[in-house]
């Protein structure tokens, strides 16, 4: 591992790199990170789904081990995830790297390419293809996006903090590995936790609350009351809780 003075630089370098790629290569990268949190998700049901609902937290674990797959094929195969440029173009701010313009239409250009792909994975493989649409899965889903959308603005924002807490730890942890099986490994656990905890991720209730309207079982005004609370709440969490710490701790100039 490298040492955490040495990770808030190669965070900063990582926060500039996504501020210089193109416009086309955030827009593809931003619908397959969208996309395979998503795939993430709907692996969460598909092994979860029929576990007896009185063994909840064995639910959640097994559903939460799983849900990991999506931040490391994004992190180690490419892939942009908003909640990720929360901490690394962060931090690229705070370091002076980044202009507030430049780190604000990138939040904006990744954050609606992640909706795009997460809307295309729970219309085309949730409901076209069927995953989410009967039976225990059904169930599950609508279950899961009901508890994030009676969830109070209060409870959103900071269950998006606890949650964007981690991902960016998550992120953290995999610029401080030295090889892919340690960047695996210091992606799986703090996501996982934050999974099985039930923390609200912004990306993520892209699928699973359009994918209840899909079925019938909520509408689009739930979405964007319950989205926007949530994505403060990431942003906070992301930027301030592990960007904004560990720059004022290792950058005190």
């Amino acid at each position: 591992m490298f040492s955490p003075a040495e990770i808030v630089d190669i965070s900063i370098d990582n926060g500039i790199k996504k501020i210089q790629k193109p416009l086309t290569a955030k827009l593809i990268l931003g619908f397959i990170g969208g996309a395979m949190i998503s795939l993430g998700y709907l692996a969460y049901i598909r092994v979860a789904a029929s576990i007896p609902a009185d063994l909840a937290s064995v639910q959640a674990l097994v559903g939460a081990s799983v849900f990991p797959i999506g931040l490391i094929v994004i992190l180690l195969a490419g892939g942009e995830l908003i909640t990720g440029n929360m901490m690394a173009v962060g931090i690229a701010f705070f370091d002076k790297k980044v202009s507030f313009k430049e780190l604000f239409i990138n939040w904006v250009t990744i954050t609606l390419a992640n909706i795009v792909g997460a809307l295309f994975v729970a219309y085309f493989f949730g409901y076209v293809v069927g995953l989410t649409h009967s039976g225990v899965y059904l169930e599950m889903l609508v279950s899961l996006a009901h508890h994030k959308i009676e969830a109070s603005w209060v409870q959103a924002v900071i269950s998006g903090i606890g949650c964007n807490w981690f991902v960016g730890l998550a992120l953290w942890l995999c610029y401080g590995a030295k090889d892919s099986a340690g960047k695996i490994l210091g992606i799986w656990f703090p996501v996982m936790i934050f999974v099985a905890i039930g923390f609200q991720h912004s990306v993520a209730n892209c699928f699973v609350i359009p994918g209840a309207i899909f079925e019938g079982h909520a509408t689009w005004m739930d979405f964007l009351k319950n989205f926007v609370f949530v994505y403060l709440g990431n942003i906070i969490g992301g930027s301030i809780f592990v960007s904004g710490f560990y720059h004022a701790s290792y950058k005190h100039h």
